[in-house]
């Protein structure tokens, strides 16, 4: 199949001429190829004709390149690009098997990741965006839809916490689907691949995909406290040592943020096009390593169990319990998340 390869010739004359062309398995949104320039093994990704994919490639060769500060590196070196036809030549990582504490891993790279950018790199990606009124309405139509009243207060509540989501300052590298299969485990470290959604933001709404149950992810896990709380530490204390500051410390906020955010029940694909969470009553899907009831039973305990003492959201607590006690009450056999990536 090298023949199909999509390496033109300014990327030849660049690289030189690929060899043992041979396609892998990738989303639907983009092509790939590890290939070999000069006896040295390489990845060619081609984005594909779709919406937004020429947005989705400046992404992503954007974040490539604010990444590749990092040393040691927390991404594959960018060896060249073919903008016209949307193609990056990528270094060729030997992916590992994660180890059953990967999350601690996971969570240093994460945070020196997120480190690669200041204030001085605003504009360069898009600002990250979190839960709308939309989505509020959604969460609050689905608690009376299950027949759960709603207390006085919580769309206050809710409409305090996405101002607060949309003012939280942060200048991170975000990824944007920071996700098992996405991050590579290697013998020098673990690097992040596919950026197409990069942002810039609060890491906090990345760290939190480790207690929130990875809300973009196929390949959704709950870690076990130990681990959980290992990983969070390691985050924090990595954070610190790179940049001189310290980790804003509260992940509530970023926490149920995700959890209003009925896209963050379906793949990329399906985003956008419908309200998610409307369906739940009616209808469970799987995706990946759970279903969509499994993954919301999760994310409202979790939110149930951080907002106990908060005085901010302690009525979406209440509801948050409420809901979820509805849910395995009306479906008693739904099951927990995995504790393991598979």
């Amino acid at each position: 199949m090298w023949s199909r390869l999509p390496f033109g010739e300014e990327l030849r004359a660049e690289l030189g001429v690929p060899r043992r062309g041979r396609r892998l398995g990738s989303s639907p949104r983009s092509r790939v190829w590890r290939a070999e320039l000069s006896g040295t093994p390489v990845v060619v990704k081609q984005l594909v004709d779709g919406p937004e994919a020429a947005e989705r490639y400046a992404r992503e060769v954007a974040a490539l390149k604010l990444a590749s500060r990092v040393d040691p590196p927390v991404v594959p070196m960018l060896l060249g690009t073919d903008p016209g036809e949307r193609v990056l030549v990528l270094e060729h990582l030997n992916h590992q098997q994660p180890r059953e504490d990967w999350v601690v891993d996971y969570a240093s790279a994460l945070a020196r990741l997120h480190a690669a950018t200041s204030a001085d790199d605003a504009g360069i990606l898009p600002a990250w965006s979190g839960p709308t009124q939309d989505d509020v309405d959604s969460f609050l139509r689905l608690a009376r839809t299950l027949g759960v009243a709603v207390p006085s207060g919580v769309r206050t509540e809710l409409d305090g916490l996405v101002n607060r989501l949309l003012d939280t300052p942060g200048h991170a590298l975000l990824h944007g689907d920071p996700c098992p299969g996405n991050d590579m485990h290697t013998s020098s470290g673990v690097r992040f691949i596919d950026f197409e959604q990069a942002t810039l933001g609060n890491g906090l709404v990345e760290l939190a995909y480790l207690r929130i149950g990875f809300p973009t992810c196929w390949c959704v896990t709950a870690p076990a406290q130990p681990l959980l709380h290992a990983a969070e530490t390691t985050y924090r204390t990595t954070w610190r040592n790179v940049t001189g500051t310290e980790a804003q410390d509260d992940l509530t906020d970023a926490c149920a943020g995700w959890l209003l955010r009925g896209d963050a029940l379906v793949q990329r694909a399906y985003r956008g096009t419908a309200d998610h969470l409307a369906k739940i009553s009616n209808h469970d899907w799987k995706w990946g390593t759970a279903t969509a009831r499994q993954r919301l039973v999760h994310r409202l305990g979790i939110v149930s169990q951080m907002t106990a003492d908060s005085d901010e959201l302690k009525g979406l607590g209440q509801l948050a319990a409420a809901i979820r006690h509805g849910m395995l009450t009306r479906w008693p056999t739904l099951q927990p998340l995995p504790l393991q990536r598979p």
